[in-house]
This record gives C-alpha cells, structure tokens and sequence, in this order.
C-alpha cells in the first residue's frame, strides 16, 4: 500500500488538530461526563452491576449467615436507587448527546465553508478555460449551455431560499 501524499497528510493532521482543540476547549463538567460516559458504556459497567444486584437479591432472599434481610421482596429500596441511577445516566447521555450534537454542527458549518470555497474555484477555474478558449479561438465550438451555467457565480442565499421553498412545498 502506497504511503499518503504530503497534501492528504496535511488534511489529515489538521482533521485531527481540530478534534484536539473541541476536545480542548471542553469544560471541566464535560470531562467528567465524557469519562462517566465512556465507563457506563463498558461491559466493566454491566459486570458490576449485575455483581451488585445479584449480591444485594441474595442478601435480601437467602439466609447468609447472620446478614439481615434490609429490602424485602419486591427490593423497594434497590428500585429507588435503579430509579435514581437512571435518572442521572440519562442526564450525562443528554449532556454529551448535546456537546456530541454542537460538534457535529461545527464539522456540518465546516463543511458548508469548504462546499462554497469549491464552488467559487470551480466557477474560476470554468471562467478561466472559457478564456484561454476564446485566445486560442476555440470560442464557438467549446460553447455549452450547461458549462455557461456552470460559469456563474452561485448565490448561496438563493439556494437556501429555494431549498427552504421546496421543503415547505413538500
């Protein structure tokens, strides 16, 4: 396998200096939540926790030496406290759902950017063949509705409008 041109390297390491400075600017709460997120979704997570409920049933059910039976059947103490767990599981997979979604807003904007900077190279580069066309008298023949269109400029705001138009159309 071919080793990556300098250019893709480039993209590569600023792809990936832009990860690191999200992850950066990340605050201290962020943190905590991401290293919470990525333990609760380990199988490290579900071993305790099934080490935990089965220690706290056979507790409560079995007669182990002279441990006392502190939640009965139906375990009412051991549901507050899965309720409980839930409620604050939820609350660090809403948080990083949240910082996860503003990434992914910031890569989508990113791209936007790059789209439109292509557009206006392409309707450059387009321009510029149509002339070095017409010096070398190659004007008529190269003459094609589609390369004309092509050719000029695209207005963003035009498109938004029109893809706004045709969503509420639909």
């Amino acid at each position: 396998m071919p080793a990556p041109s300098n250019h893709l390297k480039d993209h590569i390491e600023i792809i990936a200096k832009h990860e690191e400075e999200f992850l950066e600017r990340r605050t201290t709460s962020e943190r905590v939540g991401d290293l919470f997120g990525a333990f609760v979704g380990s199988l490290t997570f579900i071993g305790v926790h099934v080490v935990v409920f089965s220690a706290w049933i056979a507790t409560n059910i079995l007669h182990i030496g002279n441990l006392p039976h502190f939640d009965p059947v139906p375990f009412p103490l051991l549901d507050t406290m899965v309720a409980i767990e839930a409620i604050l599981l939820a609350s660090f997979i809403v948080m990083r759902q949240g910082r996860l979604s503003r990434r992914s807003d910031e890569r989508e904007h990113l791209m936007l950017q790059v789209l439109i900077m292509a557009e206006k190279e392409v309707t450059a580069v387009l321009n510029l063949q149509r002339k070095l066309a017409a010096n070398a008298g190659l004007s008529e023949q190269t003459s094609n509705t589609e390369i004309d269109q092509l050719a000029e400029a695209t207005s963003i705001d035009e498109v938004a409008r029109t893809i706004r138009e045709s969503i509420t159309t639909d």
